[in-house]
């Protein structure tokens, strides 16, 4: 589990810092009896992705062009309500934003180098699918006049 007050570290030394996280709370839906109408549970964690310094341009970049079906306003905005704490539920917030953030941050993988077929492989290939002909043909009679 992560603490709250500190930075949320995405990789290595690069982190979001608590100053550019926007916290929003609100009752949350769901199991808690009386509980459930008096506390406001539900977490709302927004990171202004447009706006921030803390990632480096490369980063940014690649972030704002993988997440530009999911940013509202330039922004990140990750819901947690599955807890009935709102402590847990904003771990489990900065927990999958810093997740979104990392993934969307990834370099891309190494591309893919064809790679030819061995001869081998193929005359073999070849060479069993012509055993298997030659034995279906064997089967049929000959002279069925």
């Amino acid at each position: 589990m992560m603490g709250m007050s500190a930075n949320l570290v995405v990789r290595g030394s690069v982190f979001l810092p608590e100053s550019e996280l926007m916290w929003r709370f609100s009752r949350s839906s769901g199991p808690g009896g009386q509980h459930v109408n008096t506390s406001d549970t539900q977490v709302e964690l927004r990171f202004d992705l447009a706006a921030t310094e803390a990632l480096p341009a490369v980063w940014k970049d690649r972030a704002l062009e993988r997440l530009a079906g999911r940013l509202i306003d330039g922004a990140v905005v990750v819901r947690s309500s599955e807890h009935r704490s709102q402590w847990r539920n904003r771990e489990a917030a900065a927990e999958r934003l810093v997740a979104i953030i990392a993934e969307a941050t990834a370099p891309p993988p190494k591309p893919r180098r064809p790679t030819k077929i061995p001869r081998g492989i193929n005359e073999r290939r070849l060479r069993e699918k012509r055993a298997r002909s030659d034995t279906k043909r064997s089967r049929t009679p000959k002279n069925w006049d």
